[in-house]
């Protein structure tokens, strides 16, 4: 444990839980998009769904999906400056099974068309934990230097990844691999211990069957 764990992230408030954890999972949908949002359908649910408003979510939500931080003090202009943006948002309550009470999952559409659903849950102190990326069950937190990297499920294709990071020094702190079925659409999740490159990214998505990379780095 250290201090941050006691006294909690720097962070616009009111809440770590309602307010700095939407903006993380808001961000991490921003950066799976890599694209202005135009169209964002935010369900709710839980704890978030009852008192969202009161705890400024909605606008943690927004600001993160503008790729702002906890401690941006935009966050509290963040629906006016996403409008101003061209973003289009409605908030709906939502029942998710099993799920933690502060949780949302969050349906954005880019400029292009690109279309990407995540669900996350803001479990306290600003912590997170990712549990859905479109149809695919995952789990991370965002704490570590992470890729997620969208494949086909095909041999070699986690060997050439882990390979051309071990080749630049960088090492694997936790990785779990999620797959559709065996032969479809998986995605690996690689946290490293050091910072990875963009240079590194964009080496990682030409390696074949990679479909898709994107790089979180920790607040």
């Amino acid at each position: 444990m250290n201090v941050f764990d006691i006294i909690g992230p720097v962070m616009v408030g009111p809440s770590s839980s309602h307010t700095a954890g939407a903006v993380r999972i808001g961000r991490i949908v921003g950066e799976l998009l890599d694209e202005q949002p135009v169209d964002v359908v935010i369900g709710l649910h839980g704890s978030f769904a009852r008192t969202y408003k009161g705890h400024g979510t909605d606008k943690a939500i927004i600001a993160g999906l503008m790729r702002m931080y906890p401690d941006d003090g935009r966050i509290r202009n963040s629906m006016e400056l996403a409008r101003k943006a061209g973003m289009e948002y409605r908030f709906e309550g939502v029942f998710l099974k099993d799920a933690h009470p502060n949780t949302a999952i969050i349906i954005a559409v880019g400029r292009t068309g690109k279309k990407i659903t995540v669900q996350g849950s803001s479990v306290g102190g600003g912590r997170i934990i990712i549990t859905k990326i479109n149809d695919m069950d995952v789990e991370f937190a965002g704490e570590y230097n992470t890729l997620i990297i969208s494949h086909k499920d095909t041999p070699g294709v986690v060997a050439a990844a882990t390979d051309l990071l071990a080749r630049r020094d960088i090492n694997i702190a936790n990785m779990k691999v999620y797959r559709s079925y065996r032969g479809g659409n998986a995605m690996m999740i690689i946290e490293t211990d050091q910072k990875v490159s963009r240079e590194q990214k964009v080496l990682i998505g030409c390696l074949p069957e990679i479909i898709s990379v994107t790089l979180i780095e920790p607040n």
